[in-house]
């Protein structure tokens, strides 16, 4: 089999695991903010600018969540730098313009870490 740039077969089935891991992080998440009270509104939400784990909202308030699955807290919240933060609040600027109710709505970004055996940790107004 021939090996392309993206490394060869084995780096493409490693890839391949850490989506689906990522993707049931974001089930996790999405169903544990559901069990503290918040709608989810997207799951994986894309735009040119960038992709937003979840859109979550209470109330009047919208949750921008970044989802990581790590073995820590701390390597979850170290997780996302300043280039995904950027990225998170561009589509979501992009987001809010097409609701028609985006004046009376708060916005917060938080992050929310699956950790193994254990239950995820919300972290809100992480940036």
């Amino acid at each position: 089999m021939a090996e392309g740039n993206d490394g060869g077969p084995g780096r493409r089935a490693a890839r391949r695991k850490a989506e689906r891991r990522g993707h049931v992080s974001e089930y996790l998440a999405a169903f544990y903010l559901m069990a503290k009270g918040y709608r989810i509104l997207a799951i994986r939400y894309r735009t040119k600018l960038g992709e937003i784990d979840l859109i979550a909202r209470k109330g009047d308030l919208v949750a921008f969540v970044e989802v990581k699955a790590r073995i820590g807290e701390q390597e979850a919240i170290d997780a996302v730098g300043f280039a995904t933060q950027k990225r998170i609040r561009a589509a979501s600027d992009l987001w809010l313009s097409k609701r028609k109710d985006a004046a009376r709505l708060s916005r917060r970004y938080d992050i929310l870490a699956v950790l193994p055996g254990r239950l995820p940790r919300h972290f809100p107004d992480a940036f």
